[in-house]
C-alpha cells in the first residue's frame, strides 16, 4: 500500500474479492425483493467456488420479482443483472442492483405517503 497527500493506492499481486464497507450487506438487511437480490449476488461474489449453491435462489429471485413488476426499466435492469451474474461480472451486477434498490426505497416511499394520506 502506498499513500500520499492526494490518497492511496493498494497493489494486489494475486487475484482477489475485495468490498468497500458500502457493499456489505447483513442477511438480515435483505427485506425486499431487490436487497434479497443482492445479497444473493453478494453471497456468489464472496464465494465464487460454489456459486452453484446460491444461483438457484438468485434466479428464483429475479423471477418473482420479474413477475411481480410491469416497469420495462425494472424488468431491463434485472436482465442486465442476470447476464452480469451469467458472465461472473458480480461487482457489477451488484452495483446496478444498487440503483434498482434506490428505485425501489423510492417507489416505497411514494407508496407510503399515499397510503398515510389516505
Amino acid at each position: 500500500m502506498v499513500a500520499g497527500n492526494k490518497g492511496a493506492s493498494l497493489v494486489l499481486q494475486n487475484e482477489a474479492t475485495i468490498l468497500l464497507g458500502k457493499d456489505v450487506m447483513q442477511e438480515s438487511e435483505a427485506t425486499t425483493p431487490s436487497r434479497r437480490i443482492y445479497f444473493s449476488i453478494l453471497v456468489m461474489y464472496l464465494d465464487q467456488e460454489n456459486v452453484g449453491k446460491y444461483r438457484d435462489t438468485f434466479m428464483s429471485l429475479v423471477e418473482a420479482f420479474m413477475d411481480a413488476t410491469t416497469f420495462a426499466e425494472v424488468r431491463r435492469t434485472l436482465l442486465h443483472i442476470v447476464e452480469d451474474v451469467n458472465s461472473k461480472v458480480y461487482y457489477r451486477a451488484m452495483k446496478t442492483c444498487k440503483a434498482l434498490i434506490k428505485y425501489e426505497d423510492e417507489m416505497l416511499k411514494i407508496n407510503n405517503t399515499n397510503v398515510s394520506d389516505e
